[in-house]
């Protein structure tokens, strides 16, 4: 994508996150990663009219091929939080998530758009207030949801029981002080109790494993109990997961984390390969895909600040809350939650 795509684009999202004359905009990277990414960022905040600066970290130390989520390059650095703090919006062209440097950065009422996918996905994938508005509507559902129950053709019976935390939502942008948002995203989640998740995930061939970004290609079974995995089998891929969790070396890599339904109806299964440099942002937005994630759960208020994390899309799923169905064998049943087309 050339430059004048990218500026453009960008325009278009900070104009949806709703930046104006007088605010301050802050961008974020490490090393010399997304350059082109923080020229466009600059250049949209200035042609909306507000102040803006750009804020180069050191590049990321080697993980020794581990992807360790929470460590933001900030944690030695009460200087640069501070500045960041001062903001309304920062661009976060590193990924924070996870990072306690993040929480207080929104505890400030900073807004926090976290960009790190290929640049096609983010025009393809443009957020709308469309997609919004229905992303709010399943959040709105799963909020009042005291369970979740999550299966599949598959063998997949696994039952959540919600209420100790709060329901999140991604739609792409953010507008919202303090709020933090994925470009792109169409996505709903909470989690469950710490000691309320137990039955059975059985991971089909065609599901997705983030971070590895790659497919599943033989059945994995997994046993969960009062909220942590207590057992993984299969083939190969029961092999790999079980091998990189071990490698952190930390228990807390079993435990349950967030969970939720993708609502992009133009988001493409077929993603990673089309796109292998991203994250798979486009996988956890896929319509009807039931998302869960393994780690760390701190993101929603909870305990568990692990570095080790995963997150689990599956396509074909039924999910339901407090016994109502919202996802049914992989495809959308509340009117509000479909798109025009698909009505």
């Amino acid at each position: 994508m050339d430059f004048n795509q990218l500026n453009d684009i960008f325009v278009r999202q900070l104009t949806l996150s709703g930046v104006h004359e007088g605010e301050t905009v802050s961008v974020l990277t490490r090393g010399n990663e997304r350059a082109d990414y923080a020229d466009a960022a600059l250049f949209a905040a200035q042609e909306l009219g507000a102040n803006t600066f750009h804020m180069r970290l050191p590049a990321a130390r080697s993980t020794g091929g581990t992807w360790a989520v929470g460590d933001s390059g900030l944690g030695t650095n009460p200087v640069a939080v501070e500045a960041l703090k001062q903001s309304d919006m920062l661009i976060d062209l590193t990924f924070l998530l996870f990072s306690k440097e993040q929480f207080d950065i929104q505890d400030a009422d900073t807004r926090i758009l976290t960009v790190v996918e290929p640049a096609p996905l983010l025009a393809r994938l443009m957020p709308t207030r469309e997609l919004r508005e229905r992303v709010e509507v399943g959040a709105g559902l799963l909020a009042k949801a005291g369970s979740m129950r999550i299966t599949s053709p598959h063998g997949t019976d696994i039952t959540y029981t919600l209420g100790r935390y709060p329901t999140l939502s991604e739609y792409g942008y953010t507008d919202i002080p303090g709020r933090w948002d994925h470009w792109p995203a169409a996505f709903v989640f909470t989690g469950g109790t710490d000691d309320g998740v137990d039955g059975t995930i059985v991971l089909a061939p065609g599901d997705v494993l983030l971070p590895f970004n790659s497919y599943v290609q033989t059945p994995v079974t997994l046993t969960v109990e009062k909220g942590f995995i207590v057992d993984i089998r299969g083939g190969l891929d029961a092999e790999l997961l079980t091998s990189y969790i071990k490698s952190f070396d930390d228990p807390r890599g079993y435990g349950m984390s967030h969970v939720g339904w993708g609502l992009d109806e133009r988001a493409q299964w077929h993603g990673l390969t089309q796109f292998p440099g991203g994250m798979g942002m486009e996988l956890r937005s896929f319509y009807g895909n039931v998302m869960f994630s393994i780690g760390p759960n701190n993101e929603l208020g909870g305990p568990n600040d692990t570095p080790c994390h995963f997150d689990i899309p599956m396509r074909g799923c039924s999910l339901y809350l407090d016994d109502e169905p919202i996802v049914r064998d992989g495809d959308v049943v509340i009117p509000d939650m479909r798109p025009t087309c698909r009505r």
